[in-house]
């Protein structure tokens, strides 16, 4: 897997919120996201039910709009967008793929066909249609699939065919919402091999939203959404010049307001709540239980240090 060259940032999404009204009561699902992706980045963004990350992926796709804070897609900004705008961003800026193959592919068109159809709404020539149809078939190894209608394929085919249709009008982004929902283990696999080629070879950025972590073995950057907030950040990194030795670490997600979500087994573990303790150190911060005590306290905090901070307690 090699990494992508990243220039610039493709997604901004700067205190994002998005509140419904159900029944006269306001739902709160996303609460001030921040999130940036880079171009040419493949990124899995990943959440519980609940969490806020299929409505993070309707309003990148544009098909909601956040109630507050800052969206911005390939230069798009998506709480100013007006529909002709709107129907051109879903057309050419960015490409989709759905869980259910229904909501990607036409049943009755042939592989071919349905790369072609998306191709042709955009105005292209039946030359350069046919050419490309070809192409990407060829490039997700379902070139034989050509003439076959999605019925007469498998699940792992189906959703490669998918991710063609999504990549027919070369996208600057592509969405996939839990594009591996519906397949075993093997097609997974596929899929997701598919959608690093879409990445590598054509600079594509890409971002999946799953709600299955071991989505973080098969791409660099995996970003968890808990309570409508990014709330860590796993990176998966290759040490030395070998290529081979994988390191994944994880990392808390720091907000502008300098607000971080801690992990929840750390939660659990410590028996954090309400309240906890916090000391600076000289190259990071500790935290213990308010009820805690600090094993090993200076007599006198750096100047400007504060130990306690959130219990209000400041050294002298």
């Amino acid at each position: 897997m090699t990494t992508a060259v990243i220039d610039r940032t493709q997604i901004l999404c700067e205190g994002l919120v998005r509140i419904y009204k159900r029944k006269g009561v306001e739902v709160v699902a996303l609460q001030g996201l921040d999130l940036h992706v880079g171009s040419g980045e493949l990124v899995a963004i990943v959440g519980a039910s609940g969490s806020g990350k299929s409505t993070l992926l309707n309003i990148l796709s544009g098909l909601d709009s956040p109630s507050a804070g800052r969206a911005l897609v390939a230069g798009h900004d998506l709480l100013a967008m007006r529909r002709a705008e709107r129907r051109q961003y879903r057309l050419r800026t960015c490409g989709f793929v759905w869980q259910r193959s229904t909501d990607n592919l036409v049943p009755y068109l042939s592989a071919v066909e349905n790369v072609d159809l998306p191709q042709r709404l955009a105005g292209r020539g039946r030359v350069e249609r046919r050419e490309r149809s070809e192409g990407l078939l060829e490039q997700l190894h379902i070139e034989d699939t050509a003439d076959r209608r999605p019925s007469q394929m498998s699940g792992g085919q189906q959703q490669r065919l998918a991710i063609a249709v999504a990549m027919a009008n070369e996208p600057q982004v592509l969405f996939c919402d839990e594009p591996t929902g519906e397949l075993d283990t093997a097609e997974s696999h596929e899929v997701y091999g598919a959608l690093q080629r879409m990445n590598e070879t054509n600079g594509t950025t890409v971002v999946v939203v799953t709600h299955d972590p071991t989505v973080t073995a098969e791409v660099r950057r995996t970003v968890a959404i808990r309570d409508g907030r990014t709330a860590s950040e796993t990176l998966r990194r290759t040490p030395g010049v070998d290529g081979e030795h994988i390191v994944a670490e994880e990392f808390a997600v720091l907000d502008r307001a300098g607000r971080l979500q801690l992990p929840a087994d750390f939660v659990s573990a410590l028996g954090l709540r309400q309240r906890v303790r916090l000391e600076l150190a000289d190259d990071h911060i500790q935290i213990w239980p308010e009820e805690a005590q600090p094993l090993a306290v200076p007599d006198v905090a750096p100047a400007g240090r504060h130990r306690g901070g959130l219990a209000g307690v400041e050294e002298a």
